[in-house]
């Protein structure tokens, strides 16, 4: 009977389990496609966290009149909408990148169908089919990375997007995300860049101009290749008169506008200042988490009135600079001769002041009594083993203080070493702000202990700020995009550092120093009210600090290895001449 039931079952028929599989086949790849997608979802970072993504902010530098003068690190530029910007700047992203934007879903099934078709008919990649939602999902991921993976990821964001955003919140999104100049991101940041104005204040033209670098930001710059950027940007001012966003004559009106960018220009004139910049930023802030826009003391015509007369004169040498008000605003610092060849500040690098450091000996001098008047005497002095000589082994005998000020003797801040101990001229430079960097030996009064240009231009500042206490600073705000303040510049009270007296008596002897007897006649200009010359041993380092009514300004000359310069390079040559050229 078992039998007989085993022999009445019919095969299945060829069709039948033909669908069987092919349907056993479509669940398998269902599963599998679901799997895939889940573990690729899974292997996503937290959509929030995409959004908000963590990166190195981006800092403005501005000067003191609230110019920017340079940005560092990634920076989005200032978050724009299409609710604050003028509707053609956003118009224009729409007409030629994505037209039926508000029409369709995250994907635009006819555009990508399109763009597929023309592909296949043309053979290559000719024509992107994606929707501003995919592009946006792309930019904030920030990987080009064409694995089926990355397609799909971005596929899960686009539709994630448009569940969690309307349209204008994605577009905002996208314009403040993308990627078109310098590592820079947003359209703001490319509007600064390429034609100096925030995206608010971009014309219909200039719209279109930075429209058109979307397909492609490196082939159609308008300061790479502005012939191809024009063209496009005339396809897409046609597109916004076809989609009826501006009228004919205006598109005319702004093609007759097109005009190549030209670009920012060079900021390494500033680079060694916005490092130095940045790292004070750092020791008033601490960690810096948001974009954050750095209001400072710079002044860009003196830096590059300075900046000239570095470069008119140094050669072959290195050279560096500081200027600064006499209470401490910090309005040029030179830290080079070129930043591209050697990114080394050198206003905060030690060396030996030379004679630059014998005013901190004078005015202990000054302090117990002594006036520019007092005679002492200019004569070979030793001190145990330590015998140096004046410049050309010349001596005076009997002179005043205030000549032998100015003429830069060795032998008598010596002998007011001696007189007055040394224990006094290291009391004296630690009231100035730089005492607990010297060593404790008779050769510090002639300036054989280093300290920064930075520094010792301030001790020149406390004595023509009337001898009140000088803090240096470069920062007097920072505000975050949204300008809101991050920090402000609190100044403390002053601290009176020296009496009257001794300014009054300490700023005519620096007033000699730059009249025709003095070393630092060089660097006389009508404006000048005294200055001081400094040559450490073999010419290694050559200084000059000087003043004006408004200035105090540091000059530093020497070779980064120590060689010594031409025994005819001294503080009261190049230092002098480039003193003059900056304050003149």
């Amino acid at each position: 009977m078992a039998e007989n039931k085993k022999k009445d079952k019919k095969p299945i028929p060829f069709r039948r389990r033909l669908l069987i599989w092919c349907f056993n086949l479509f669940l398998f790849c269902i599963v599998g496609i679901a799997f895939y997608v889940t573990v690729i979802y899974f292997r996503m970072p937290s959509l929030d966290s995409i959004l908000n993504e963590t990166r190195t902010p981006a800092i403005v530098f501005l000067d003191k009149n609230g110019t920017e003068i340079r940005s560092s690190n990634k920076i989005m530029g200032t978050p724009v909408s299409t609710e604050t910007l003028p509707p053609h700047v956003w118009q224009a992203i729409v007409a030629i990148e994505d037209k039926r934007f508000f029409e369709h879903g995250p994907i635009d099934m006819r555009g990508t169908l399109r763009a597929l078709i023309l592909n296949l008919v043309r053979g290559r990649f000719a024509v992107g089919g994606s929707s501003i939602t995919q592009q946006t999902a792309k930019n904030i991921f920030l990987s080009r990375d064409k694995k089926i993976s990355r397609k799909v990821q971005e596929l899960i964001l686009s539709y994630w997007l448009e569940n969690r955003f309307d349209k204008n919140q994605i577009l905002d999104l996208y314009m403040n995300r993308v990627s078109l100049v310098g590592g820079m991101r947003g359209i703001d940041a490319a509007a600064r860049v390429l034609f100096g104005r925030a995206a608010a204040e971009l014309s219909i033209a200039q719209s279109a101009q930075i429209a058109a670098m979307l397909k492609a930001p490196a082939i159609y710059s308008p300061y790479r290749n502005p012939q191809k950027n024009i063209e496009r940007a005339r396809t897409v001012l046609q597109e916004m008169a076809n989609q009826g966003y501006i009228d004919i004559n205006a598109a005319h009106a702004a093609a007759a506008e097109l005009a190549p960018a030209t670009g920012s220009p060079d900021t390494n004139l500033y680079r060694y200042w916005t490092d130095f910049v940045t790292d004070e930023l750092r020791s008033q802030i601490g960690t810096m988490n948001t974009d954050m826009f750095v209001y400072t003391t710079l002044d860009p015509k003196i830096q590059n009135k300075i900046t000239n007369a570095i470069s008119s004169y140094v050669g072959n040498y290195q050279g560096a600079a500081v200027a600064m008000t006499h209470d401490g605003a910090i309005r040029a610092m030179i830290g080079g001769t070129d930043y591209k060849t050697s990114q080394f500040n050198r206003t905060t690098a030690h060396r030996q002041p030379g004679s630059a450091f014998k005013p901190i000996v004078y005015l202990v001098a000054l302090e117990n009594g002594m006036t520019p008047e007092s005679m002492v005497n200019d004569s070979p002095f030793t001190i145990g083993d330590y015998n140096p000589k004046n410049y050309n082994e010349h001596y005076y005998g009997d002179i005043t203080l205030a000549t032998a000020f100015a003429k830069s003797v060795n032998s008598v801040p010596l002998k007011l070493a001696s007189l007055y101990g040394l224990d006094s001229v290291i009391s004296m430079a630690g009231r100035l702000g730089v005492g607990n960097k010297l060593r404790r030996e008779f050769s510090t009064v002639l300036g054989a202990s280093e300290m920064t240009l930075l520094d010792l231009t301030n001790v020149y500042a406390v004595i023509w700020n009337a001898g009140e206490s000088v803090r240096p600073y470069s920062i007097t705000r920072v505000a975050d995009v949204y300008g809101n303040t991050i920090y402000e510049r609190n100044p403390s009270d002053s601290i009176s550092v020296l009496t009257p007296n001794t300014v009054e008596y300490m700023t005519d002897l620096l007033a000699m120093v730059t009249s025709p007897a003095g070393t630092g006649h060089r660097a006389m200009a009508p404006n000048v009210i005294g200055g001081k010359t400094g040559t450490s041993n073999d010419n290694r380092d050559a200084w000059f600090i000087g003043a004006t009514n408004d200035l105090v300004l540091g000059i530093w000359v020497g070779n980064d290895d120590y060689t010594p310069m031409e025994s005819s390079v001294t503080g009261g040559t190049i230092p002098a001449k480039i003193f003059h050229d900056a304050v003149k």
